[in-house]
């Protein structure tokens, strides 16, 4: 099939069973390309050497109009004229990349699998720290030394930034060498994408001694946790949020990581059995066992018509977003310095551990991700997992709250 190819044209012609060719009749050679599936795409067709040759120009549609991908036609047609192959040098463009174009690759095509939050992570690692620091150097020339490098700059703060990034929002990156070691290991797995496409060798990146991470764990004292306890109950009395005070309980008493107890949905929450069926967490699909005090808090909360969260937020349908706020107001009412709200996750655990609970059945309370011990023995029986649960659940509840978890 022959016509002048317009947007028009374009636009009309319909898929066929098999790939369709519309030639241009203004250029010879300068083509459309139409697959069963209705993707249009530029194409320019000639002879090198004697072979038919076809080189792709790219998709119908923003950028390729037919006159932008015409003009692209006749630039290649010109240097197959000097005895250029295209091809030949769209591959040594494609092998000869710098780390900011490999990072941009990596994101659009090697990351398939990854949870959608290991990917912001990942991009936002790129463009705080990778792309101002290594952007610029070429994955072929890239060396061990050069990653070295790049750990101590991260390490001493170089990409350390406080910027706004909206109205009321405020991009803070400290660096460190924590989000060295962090920034490392997703280099590393940038490389060996690289080296799977041929784009290097190996992977410089392999070997290099991370440094020692540093831990953060802090447990709260048996003080300290009836001083959390007062603290909530007076802000539940001057009007705090109850739904957020109720998160705060419900973290400490489960050992829930705060993302998967603000997203949660009453469809995953099973009374009866007594557990939580996250379709999704950081460390995929889980069943998280709850204890007595927790059944009592679940079933204390109103539900909102329409809204399937179990701590709903202020947008409709949304649930909780910050608890960080109120947090810091009974934090500081409490005198506990600075706790973190992950660190009721810290404490959860550790209560477990000092009431003699087996690292096993804590591993799987929590949720751990343990390939070794926790994912071998996913069918170990509910009952003393749910027991375990029970047991330190109510050991916090009767000190934060005595009165409601108390027994009648």
């Amino acid at each position: 099939m022959q016509a002048r190819l317009s947007k028009r044209i374009v636009d009309s012609i319909s898929p066929g069973n098999r790939d369709t060719f519309v030639w241009d009749t203004d250029v010879k050679g300068f083509g459309l390309k139409v697959t069963p599936a209705g993707r249009k795409v530029y194409v320019v067709q000639t002879r090198i050497n004697g072979r038919l040759r076809r080189y792709t120009i790219g998709r119908h549609g923003s950028p390729w109009t037919p006159d932008m991908a015409r003009n692209e036609a006749l630039t290649l047609l010109a240097d197959t004229r000097q005895g250029k192959d295209p091809a030949d040098e769209k591959r040594a463009k494609q092998t000869d990349l710098t780390i900011s174009e490999l990072c941009d690759l990596y994101l659009a095509e090697g990351c398939e699998g990854k949870k959608q939050s290991t990917i912001t992570l990942d991009r936002s690692r790129i463009e705080r720290h990778v792309k101002p620091l290594l952007g610029k150097k070429h994955v072929k020339t890239l060396i061990r030394a050069d990653l070295e490098r790049f750990m101590a700059d991260v390490a001493v703060g170089k990409t350390a930034i406080d910027e706004r990034t909206r109205k009321r929002g405020r991009a803070i990156v400290k660096g460190g060498r924590g989000a060295a070691n962090r920034t490392l290991e997703m280099i590393g797995a940038m490389l060996e994408f690289a080296v799977n496409r041929g784009l290097r060798p190996s992977n410089p990146a392999r070997g290099i001694r991370r440094y020692k991470d540093q831990t953060f764990e802090r447990f709260l004292t048996s003080e300290e946790l009836i001083r959390l306890g007062q603290a909530l109950r007076a802000a539940s009395d001057r009007g705090e949020n109850g739904y957020a005070i109720a998160a705060i309980l419900f973290l400490l008493l489960t050992g829930c990581r705060k993302g998967e107890a603000l997203t949660l949905q009453w469809p995953w929450v099973d009374l009866e059995r007594a557990c939580l069926r996250l379709p999704d967490s950081k460390t995929g699909a889980k069943v998280v066992p709850l204890g007595e005090p927790v059944l009592r808090l679940l079933e204390s909360l109103p539900r909102i018509e329409g809204n399937p969260h179990v701590f709903p937020g202020a947008k409709e349908g949304g649930h909780l977003i910050g608890i960080q706020k109120i947090w810091a107001r009974i934090r500081s009412e409490a005198d506990l310095g600075d706790l973190r709200l992950h660190d009721l996750r810290h404490h959860f655990i550790s209560v477990g551990a000092s009431s003699g609970e087996s690292l096993y059945i804590l591993g799987k309370v929590a949720g751990h991700k343990q390939a070794a011990t926790t994912q071998r023995y996913a069918h170990l029986a509910d009952d003393p997992v749910k027991g375990a649960a029970d047991r330190i659940a109510s050991v916090i509840a009767l000190s934060v709250e005595p009165k409601r978890f108390g027994s009648d």
